[in-house]
């Protein structure tokens, strides 16, 4: 059958869109694209991170992966940033606004077009999330003067700063939140936080304290604070425990109460300790301190995440199903909180989130890529199951 003049206009345009589709794909899918239009209009709703590229670009295609994976970090509800992709071959006027020579430019802009920063450093993953990370911690230009403490607060929770953090800690026990103010977890535990001051104001011996890491940016990197809010407990200056259980007054009363005997026994009889966090119904939650011991013996599937990541979220009911089914079976079902617990995650190199990895004996024996349903997960652990001998 002969073609058409308009049935080779339609091909013309179906072999367009599918090629500018894959273009835009391997430039970081979960990064959100933006035209003239669009961008002007969400470029003064939020903080973006933009990569402006041309898709035969060599350098940008080579940054599409870590664009990517910088973008499933940071594109979530509660983040305060986004990350974004311009087109400069879809988009050349918009480009040229903003003096784009060549490709890939990146441009950190603070809720307005000419309040920008070029980004210039290396583009690996952990130089990009430092750097946003930077960024994001730099107060807005409002003209207003930042809020005062009410004097409740001020009296209960102990706000500490790079200039006397060292100094305030030296001796005795200091249960502190490292925080940011735009992290809505953090709002959430605010007025907890607030309540536990109180429970233990008249205890000399602890402090509950809290430091804005927005405000004191060298000290929350000299602590290694890489997720908000972190709850570290000090003892005469030195670092005894990052907490990892409930958030509630009474989850958090009796941490504390628990510590205060196990340091001193000065605190009088220890209420009931916090149970250890199972998290989903069989799957267990490991940390820094359990986590070799775990992997050590036997198969464990872990996931590593963090809270914000839209594709954890989406995951997390699965990955609880996922529990349940195998509770009775010779493999375990496990989790990892990268926001917490950083020295797994970092040993471990995780890029990105999910990561679902398997472990047997503590040997890491693969990563798995496959679709996150249920049916194919469960197909995957079979696998395992039966012949985990290395």
């Amino acid at each position: 059958m002969a073609l058409t003049a308009r049935n080779v206009v339609c091909l013309v345009c179906l072999f367009l869109t599918l090629t500018l589709s894959f273009a835009d794909d391997e430039h970081g899918a979960d990064a959100v694209s933006y035209d003239k239009e669009t961008f002007q209009s969400a470029i003064t709703q939020k903080k973006h991170f933009v990569m402006f590229f041309a898709p035969w670009c060599g350098h940008c295609k080579r940054l599409g992966p870590t664009w990517n994976n910088l973008a499933q970090v940071f594109n979530n509800e509660e983040s305060p940033v986004t990350i974004a992709k311009v087109d400069c071959t879809l988009d050349t006027a918009l480009c040229a606004d903003h003096d784009v020579t060549g490709y890939p430019t990146l441009k950190f802009f603070q809720k307005k077009a000419d309040d920008f920063q070029r980004y210039k450093g290396n583009r690996d993953l952990d130089s990009l999330q430092k750097f946003v990370e930077e960024q994001v911690a730099k107060p807005e230009e409002t003209g207003e003067a930042p809020p005062v403490p009410d004097e409740e607060e001020k009296e209960q929770v102990v706000q500490l700063t790079d200039d006397d953090f060292e100094e305030s800690i030296a001796e005795g026990v200091h249960f502190i939140k490292f925080y940011a103010p735009w992290c809505g977890h953090c709002k959430r535990l605010a007025p907890t936080w607030e309540d536990l001051a109180k429970s233990f104001a008249d205890n000399k011996q602890v402090s509950v304290s809290k430091v804005d890491c927005t405000v004191s940016t060298g000290l929350c990197t000299s602590q290694s604070i890489k997720g908000y809010p972190t709850l570290v407990l000090f003892n005469n200056g030195e670092k005894v425990d990052q907490y990892q259980g409930g958030r509630s007054h009474e989850d958090l009363k009796s941490y504390v109460a628990k510590k205060m005997q196990e340091l001193s026994g000065s605190f009088g009889e220890a209420e009931e300790a916090v149970p250890e966090q199972q998290g989903e119904e069989g799957v267990m939650d490991l940390t820094d301190n359990n986590f070799e011991d775990v992997i050590s013996d036997g198969l464990t599937f872990v996931k590593f995440f963090a809270p914000w990541c839209g594709h954890c979220k989406r995951l997390a009911p699965t990955w609880e199903d996922l529990g349940a089914a195998n509770a009775e079976k010779e493999v375990t079902i496990a989790r990892v909180d990268c926001t917490q617990q950083q020295t797994t995650c970092n040993g471990q190199s995780i890029r990105g989130y999910p990561t679902l990895v398997v472990f047997q004996n503590g040997v890491r024996l693969d990563d798995y890529k496959g679709q996150r349903t249920l049916e194919g997960l469960q197909e995957y652990v079979d696998g395992f199951l039966g012949h985990t001998e290395l």
